[in-house]
């Protein structure tokens, strides 16, 4: 049986994320609380490890019930605290001087910042596949690719590469069930270069990551794979798209996971 077995959110994009166990969805499709807010710079541009290595050495830790988070910088002692909501003058202050930039946090309660605003549900990965590619990389774990990819639901009880079942050709999708939840499954997601970066330190590491990757996942890309969405193999997870008569609905780590059908415009509602 195909389980969910894994909810990770983002509250603060390009930030660390928190697994939980269960999460509400929002009335614009989205996971409630992740991509929340985002960090923009004067010109209105998001900061985000694409275009700023120094993102990498953040660490976040969230208190989503108290509604704070506590930032530290990687290997220092010191950290600071501040409420979500009352503090977000304080938090923009303490990211304007840690970047030397002005920084300032926007939120989103109903879509969050998505990368893929046209599917801008939760992106889909299975245990499995992170298990294949840390065969490609023997000096990283399953951990660490969780926190290069940054995928936002993770299966188990399916073998690697499974996820690539829930899209179709371009312009369609493949409906899917997580337990009384329904996704449209739109494409697979096309990867920048922060999965190349060490998370914790911004490092280029391995040096050929992108290259090998690329290599690899074409050799082992699935025969149930459909090739229309592989101008490139630098892909992995599936982005997704929630019904909109199924938002405001929950999930839960371990909710059945189902294929409803097949094939369908992927703009159905």
């Amino acid at each position: 049986m195909i389980r969910l077995s894994r909810i990770t959110i983002y509250p603060i994009k390009a930030l660390d994320g928190i697994d939980v166990p269960e999460v509400s969805l929002s009335s614009g499709g989205a996971l409630q609380g992740d991509r929340e807010f985002a960090l923009f710079d004067a010109k209105e541009r998001f900061v985000n490890g694409k275009q700023n290595e120094q993102v990498h050495r953040l660490r976040s830790r969230y208190d989503l019930t108290a509604r704070t988070i506590t930032l530290s910088v990687e290997d220092t002692a010191a950290s600071d605290t501040f409420h979500l909501d009352r503090d977000r003058r304080a938090l923009s202050g303490w990211l304007t001087n840690y970047f030397g930039v002005s920084i300032t946090l926007k939120q989103n309660c109903a879509t969050g910042f998505p990368d893929d605003t046209d599917a801008n549900g939760p992106t889909v990965i299975s245990l499995g596949t992170y298990q294949e590619v840390a065969t490609w990389f023997p000096a990283l774990s399953v951990e660490q690719l969780r926190h290069r990819f940054r995928a936002n639901l993770e299966l188990a009880g399916v073998p690697a590469f499974w996820e690539d079942r829930l899209f179709s050709q371009p312009g369609q999708g493949i409906r899917f069930r997580i337990g009384e939840v329904q996704f449209m499954g739109i494409n697979p997601c096309q990867r920048c270069i922060v999965p190349t970066r060490n998370p914790w330190t911004g490092q280029r590491e391995p040096i050929d990551f992108q290259k090998k990757f690329i290599a690899r996942r074409r050799e082992t890309l699935p025969e149930w794979v459909n090739p229309a969405h592989f101008n490139h193999f630098y892909r992995l997870s599936v982005n997704t798209r929630i019904l909109a008569t199924d938002r405001e609905q929950s999930l839960q780590v371990g909710d059945e996971v189902t294929i409803v059908d097949k094939g369908i415009p992927s703009q159905s509602p």
